[in-house]
């Protein structure tokens, strides 16, 4: 599966946040807090386009959940013909992802990382092995880590450094296993993304 692996200081200096979450990212946007290029420092930042505002809040929910442009339409036409808010669900179909399910309950340091232990067979859900990060949990499914993994030195350090707390539709269920206890609600993702504008921009 199709991945980015350009430069993330870049793209997250083009985007005005951290997207991926690493240190680089932050030095990048303390050091140079303007968009890359020959013309970032004077380009005028006053006259924003409403299509250009709309593109950014878009791209930034697609890095910051690892899509290609095919995977993120898809998501929002499911999303659209779904009952509810379009934008609700579009983000509760992210959050929802198997990787992200990782990266919430504080296993993975990022999204990329949280991917890798997916991909590389270290993630059991309802006691079968997923190797999918693009799975799409249920209410009620159990996510665990594998004996091996839970050993990693990678793991340990993640789960005693970072001591990310899981949202509440998470429940932890004992020693790296995690249920979910309900579908996410809209106030319960914490990602800075409006979502509304993607809306629009999907809707032209």
């Amino acid at each position: 599966m199709s991945r980015y692996t350009g430069p993330k200081a870049r793209v997250s200096r083009r985007l005005g946040t951290n997207i991926w979450g690493t240190k680089s990212e932050t030095i990048a946007l303390d050091r140079r807090p303007y968009p890359p290029g020959e013309h970032g420092r004077s380009r005028r930042r006053g006259n924003v386009s409403e299509y250009l505002l709309q593109l950014q809040e878009k791209q930034k929910a697609r890095h910051t959940y690892g899509l290609t442009e095919r995977q993120f339409r898809n998501i929002f036409a499911e999303a659209s013909r779904r009952q509810g808010v379009t934008g609700d669900n579009m983000l509760r179909f992210l959050e929802l992802r198997l990787d992200n399910v990782i990266y919430r309950a504080g296993w993975g340091a990022t999204r990329p990382q949280s991917r890798q232990f997916v991909n590389h067979g270290h993630v059991d859900v309802n006691g079968s092995r997923v190797t999918i990060p693009s799975y799409r949990v249920r209410k009620g499914d159990v996510v665990e880590l594998r004996s091996k993994a839970r050993s990693f030195t990678v793991v340990q350090w993640n789960s005693d450094v970072l001591d990310r707390t899981p949202p509440a539709w998470l429940a932890p269920s004992g020693e790296f296993q995690i249920t979910v206890r309900e579908l996410p609600l809209r106030e319960q993702i914490d990602i800075p993304v409006r979502e509304q504008l993607i809306v629009e921009l999907y809707s032209k």
